[in-house]
């Protein structure tokens, strides 16, 4: 955990994340890179140069009907806030809509929510779990299914609700998150879409050529957060 609380640091300090009086909302979806998330920044609001405030959200998909109650105790044992908001995303996206493709909407709705609730609750940041290979990931998913050259950014700016989302693990490898996520209470994802998605196809396209492509997920990373390096076509009378 100390190696992820490194990077963490790391991103806060090189995008510039916190500032001193921020209040955070975790967004808190029980999955192992949010619980890692909100671990990493309960241990740095500890000691960090900064001082900030956490507060953790759960969106619930099924309109308060889920038992997060042992995410609830996870967030009572690190001293932190636990606020649960039921929504009707789950019927919006399968039994209204009946969606093919849902990740993206979803992600839309829940990120809504959370940016509301932070609003509400006094928060001016949002932390999102989102880590390198969901980085690298979203590269190709926007070149492959959108004809765009675009990904996330560590830091954005929500202009409808005024909330700053940052995004701490953005240098962390999902494979170091696995590895320190045995002990937390993880929520099981029930959502029928879980391992048949776009965004499944292009993790298991990066991994299917990683052994014959020595750290090609660390190059791609490498090039996209460092622009400078971008040579991209340009025609210039």
């Amino acid at each position: 955990m100390q190696r992820i609380q490194g990077k963490v640091r790391k991103a806060l300090e090189q995008y510039k994340m916190i500032e001193n009086g921020d209040k955070i909302a975790v967004g808190l979806s029980g999955g192992k890179d949010s619980l890692t998330l909100l671990k990493a920044m309960a241990a740095l609001k500890r000691y960090y140069d900064k001082q900030f405030d956490l507060v953790a959200i759960t969106v619930d998909m099924h309109n308060g009907e889920s038992d997060f109650s042992k995410i609830t105790e996870f967030c009572n044992s690190l001293g932190v806030e636990h606020v649960i908001v039921p929504s009707q995303i789950y019927d919006i996206l399968f039994e209204i809509r009946k969606e093919k493709n849902p990740c993206s909407l979803c992600a839309r709705l829940r990120r809504a929510i959370l940016a509301e609730t932070a609003k509400s609750l006094g928060c001016n940041k949002v932390a999102l779990g989102h880590h390198a290979n969901d980085l690298v990931e979203t590269f190709f998913l926007s070149l492959f299914y959108e004809s765009r050259l675009s990904t996330f950014l560590p830091v954005t700016h929500l202009d409808r609700t005024d909330i700053i989302v940052i995004r701490p693990m953005i240098l962390v490898w999902e494979k170091e998150v696995v590895s320190n996520a045995r002990d937390l209470p993880v929520f099981h994802n029930d959502c029928p879409a879980d391992k048949n998605t776009q965004r499944e196809y292009i993790k298991g396209l990066l991994q299917s050529i990683a052994p014959n492509i020595h750290q090609v997920h660390e190059h791609i990373l490498s090039a996209l957060t460092h622009p400078e390096r971008n040579h991209l076509f340009k025609f210039e009378y």
